[in-house]
C-alpha cells in the first residue's frame, strides 16, 4: 500500500471512530460539541501512560476507561441541560479540557507531547472495524432501542419504563471512551499530539458527519465520515489533474454548496430508518410486505 493510501486510509478509520462517539449520544437525542475534550483525554492519557512504562495495549484501554469515568462524572450536570444549552455546556468542557493541557508542563504544554509506540494501519483498521460492528450490535439491543426510543420521544418512552437518564448517562459515557480511543490511536499513529490539533472545529466537523449521515440508523456515521474524508480529497485530486486554478480555488464552494443542497432535501440525513428497512427488504418480503397481504385478506 502506498504512503499515501495509508494516509487517507488512516484518516477515514479515525474520523469513523469520531463519529460513533458522537453518535452514541446523538442516537439518544444529545448534541455532543465536545469531542475535542475527549479526544485531547484520549490521546494525552495514552501517551502518558505509554511513556510511564506501560505497552500500548494497555496505554489506550486505561486511557478509555479514565475517559469514560470522567465523562460519566460530568454527565449528570451536563445531562440535566437542553437542546442548545447541551451543545454550550459541552462545547466549554473541551475548553477546559484545552486549557487545562496547555497550561500542564509535564505533558508538554503547548509544545506538544511526543508519543512511544506507534500504530500503524494493521491496528488501526482492524480496531475500527470492530467499533463498527459493536455499534451495530449495540443499536440493537436493549440498551440501543431505548436510545432510539428517547430520540424519537423522550416522554413516551418514560411511559413505556425506559430509565432515560441512564440511558443517557450510559450513552454519553460509551461515545466518549469512543472519541478517547480515536484520539488514543490518533497519537499512537503520528507519534506526537499538539492539543491544538484538537480544537472546536474538529468537533463540528465530527458533529457535521453524525448529523449529515443520521442518527437514526447505524450507517448514518459510517457514511457521513466516509462522505467528509472521502468527497475532498476527490474533489482535491479533480482539481489537480485538470490543472485549472479556478478549480482548485473553488473546490471547497462546491463542498460546501454540496452540504447545504443535503441538508435542504435530506434534513433527516443521508440514510433514515426507513431507507435501511426497504433496503432489507428489497423484494416486498418481511415485515414491510406483510401489511399489504394482511389488507388483501
Amino acid at each position: 500500500m502506498s504512503g499515501y493510501l495509508e494516509s487517507q486510509l488512516i484518516i477515514l478509520c479515525l474520523n469513523v471512530i469520531y463519529a460513533y462517539g458522537i453518535f452514541l449520544p446523538a442516537a439518544s437525542g444529545q448534541l455532543n460539541l465536545g469531542a475535542a475534550g475527549f479526544i485531547t483525554i484520549g490521546a494525552y492519557s495514552s501517551a502518558w501512560i505509554n511513556a510511564s512504562g506501560a505497552p500500548m495495549y494497555i496505554a489506550i484501554p486505561a486511557s478509555m476507561l479514565f475517559c469514560a469515568a470522567i465523562a460519566f462524572t460530568i454527565a449528570f450536570p451536563i445531562l440535566r441541560t437542553r437542546g442548545v444549552y447541551m451543545v454550550l455546556a459541552t462545547f466549554a468542557f473541551a475548553e477546559v479540557v484545552a486549557g487545562l493541557i496547555i497550561n500542564l508542563e509535564f505533558l508538554g504544554a503547548a509544545a506538544g507531547y511526543p508519543v512511544e509506540s506507534h500504530a500503524d494501519y494493521l491496528v488501526v483498521v482492524p480496531v475500527t472495524v470492530l467499533v463498527v460492528l459493536l455499534c451495530f450490535i449495540l443499536m440493537s439491543t436493549r440498551l440501543g432501542l431505548a436510545m432510539r426510543s428517547i430520540h424519537d420521544d423522550e416522554a413516551v418512552a418514560t411511559l413505556f419504563g425506559v430509565d432515560v437518564r441512564l440511558a443517557k448517562v450510559a450513552a454519553f459515557t460509551l461515545g466518549a471512551a469512543l472519541m478517547s480511543l480515536g484520539g488514543a490511536l490518533y497519537g499512537h499513529h503520528y507519534n506526537y499530539i499538539e492539543t491544538q490539533t484538537f480544537n472546536v472545529l474538529l468537533s463540528i466537523y465530527i458533529l457535521l458527519y453524525v448529523l449529515l449521515g443520521g442518527t437514526q440508523t447505524a450507517w448514518g456515521p459510517l457514511v457521513g465520515a466516509a462522505f467528509f474524508t472521502v468527497v475532498p480529497e476527490a474533489l482535491r485530486q479533480i482539481a489537480t489533474a485538470s490543472g485549472h486554478a479556478w478549480i482548485a480555488d473553488s473546490r471547497f464552494i462546491i463542498f460546501g454548496a454540496i452540504i447545504v443542497l443535503m441538508m435542504v432535501f435530506r434534513p433527516e440525513g443521508l440514510v433514515t430508518r426507513t431507507m435501511v428497512d426497504r433496503a432489507a427488504t428489497p423484494f416486498g418480503g418481511g415485515r414491510s410486505g406483510a401489511a399489504p397481504a394482511a389488507r388483501a385478506a
